[in-house]
């Protein structure tokens, strides 16, 4: 972030990846969707992109590259945001990704620190999403769970974001590839506070419950996985359940800390502007070290 004036700022960010689906629109679209992400999780508007490019010429026609770029440019488009330019590089694999600037009032930024004890939680995409990709990959997910997770990856976080901007929460963040629980621990380890998820109220992508004992586990759902095991607790669940709590997600939805006197303010607001998940998941327990203890 930087601040120009009293009553503006920018935001700056940048995502870039490898392909998570065969399609190449669906593969742009999704990339564009991830990148914008990180400015509505700050409470911002993006405004201005730049695509950054890596494909192999040699190796794929341009149309596939006319592909990526298109599905990249509609989601832009419907974000409301222009792609003023960008930068190409021959490269042995494709990647794309955005640069993204953003504008957002310093004031009303939202931070992924801040929460608070009695804070309660909520989630506005299911979770399950890197196991599908990565059984994609493996060609064990089926054509509807496939098609079901492109859905839910090309969903912008717009709407959830101006929801939380109208609410007003203590602190947020995208669920990416540190998944919820690692995405989690960074907000009560900054926040210094500790939290309590109920595994009964996450939103799991159908397929993935299954997938998942298929080993469908991409490499950083693994990491994410070895990394929390001294900081999670984790109540009656078994190693599937716990590994989707750590699932790496592409294009996640948001996760919020909001007062508790305001959780139905919040809900109402997310259904009004069409959020599909809604879902209360926890709460922030107390102050304290960042542990993160997750019940059935």
């Amino acid at each position: 972030m930087y601040r120009l004036a009293d009553d503006l700022a920018l935001v700056h960010t940048v995502d870039v990846f490898t392909p998570v689906v065969d399609d190449p629109y669906h593969y742009g679209a999704i990339s564009a969707a991830n990148a914008l992400s990180d400015v509505y999780a700050m409470g911002g508007r993006p405004i201005l992109a730049l695509n950054i490019v890596g494909f192999p010429r040699s190796k794929l026609p341009m149309s596939v590259l006319e592909e990526i770029l298109h599905g990249g440019a509609d989601k832009a488009t419907e974000a409301g945001v222009i792609i003023a330019g960008g930068h190409s590089i021959d490269d042995p694999e494709p990647k794309y990704g955005l640069a993204v600037t953003g504008i957002v009032h310093p004031d009303g930024v939202v931070r992924n620190v801040g929460a608070r004890p009695g804070d309660q939680l909520v989630l506005t995409k299911p979770l399950g999403i890197g196991v599908i990709t990565t059984g994609i990959k493996q060609g064990k997910t089926s054509a509807a769970a496939a098609e079901e997770a492109i859905r839910v990856m090309e969903t912008l976080n717009r709407a959830g974001a101006e929801a939380m901007i109208e609410t007003g929460v203590h602190a947020a963040t995208d669920v990416t590839g540190f998944g919820l629980l690692g995405h989690l621990h960074e907000m009560t380890s900054g926040s210094r506070v500790r939290a309590r998820i109920h595994y009964s109220r996450v939103p799991v992508l159908e397929e993935a419950t299954t997938l998942v004992h298929q080993g469908a586990i991409a490499g950083g759902t693994a990491r994410n996985y070895e990394y929390l095991q001294p900081k999670v607790t984790f109540d009656g669940l078994e190693e599937g359940q716990r590994l989707l709590l750590c699932d790496a997600q592409t294009s996640g939805g948001l996760l919020m800390a909001v007062p508790a006197d305001r959780l139905e303010s919040l809900t109402a607001a997310l259904r009004r502007r069409g959020v599909a998940t809604a879902a209360h998941i926890g709460e922030i327990t107390a102050e304290g070290d960042g542990r993160i203890e997750v019940t059935r």
